[in-house]
């Protein structure tokens, strides 16, 4: 590993199985993974509104350069999702109006940017989906080194190029390959059970003495 690399080609999770989790809760797809993973609260949501789901196109750089960035937008494919590690730092913006409009001139899913982001109002109206730790008015250098197409982790969640990335207002989470199908299946039960839960709960019938029950479980006393 040099650290300053690009990969040209790798797989892609199945486009059938990224638009069949188009609209699913990512907190229902984080419950159907045990709830272990998920990239934290600390990278919210930047654009307006609006669902993210494509398969992640992996970019590592240092701290607040977005050379490999720029690089990633012009040869990322329609519907990926670029995820940069920019190792977490926000002294320096990595991204800002102009990439963004370049990116979604050619068809790219949305980010997740492991850094910040500039131009907030301008991103917003564009609303290309869009994950950051935070804004900042200071610009990017350009000139490297960095990694394309290669595994990364961002906040404890794993990522490797080609996996369905999904996001909403919630959050991002990111789905192996070889769990997506599985993942589904997970996110659309519990889409039931939740469904049916809150008919319940409208109708005023639904059952909560699990909460007793639970308490008891775990040794509460209760004193009259």
């Amino acid at each position: 590993m040099n650290g300053f690399r690009i990969k040209q080609t790798w797989g892609r999770v199945d486009k059938a199985l990224v638009e069949a989790f188009r609209g699913v809760a990512v907190a229902n797809a984080s419950d159907g993974m045990n709830r272990l993973s998920g990239a934290g609260n600390q990278l919210q949501p930047m654009h307006r509104d609006g669902y993210l789901s494509g398969p992640a196109f992996t970019v590592r750089a240092r701290p607040g350069d977005n050379l490999m960035l720029h690089k990633a937008i012009d040869m990322a494919q329609p519907g990926d999702v670029i995820v940069h590690d920019g190792g977490g730092e926000v002294t320096n913006s990595l991204i800002g109006e102009m990439m963004i409009a370049h990116a979604k001139v050619r068809g790219i899913a949305g980010f997740v940017i492991n850094g910040a982001m500039r131009d907030r109002e301008a991103v917003k109206d564009l609303n290309l989906p869009i994950y950051a730790l935070g804004v900042t008015p200071r610009g990017p250098y350009r000139n490297g080194p960095g990694e394309i197409g290669f595994p990364i982790c961002i906040g404890g969640m794993p990522v490797d190029p080609g996996d369905l990335v999904i996001g909403d207002l919630d959050g991002v989470l990111s789905i192996p390959q070889s769990s997506v199908a599985y993942v589904l299946k997970q996110a659309q039960k519990k889409l039931e059970a939740e469904e049916r839960q809150m008919e319940l709960t409208l109708q005023g019938k639904l059952d909560r003495s699990w909460v007793d029950q639970a308490l008891r479980d775990q040794g509460c006393e209760f004193i009259e």
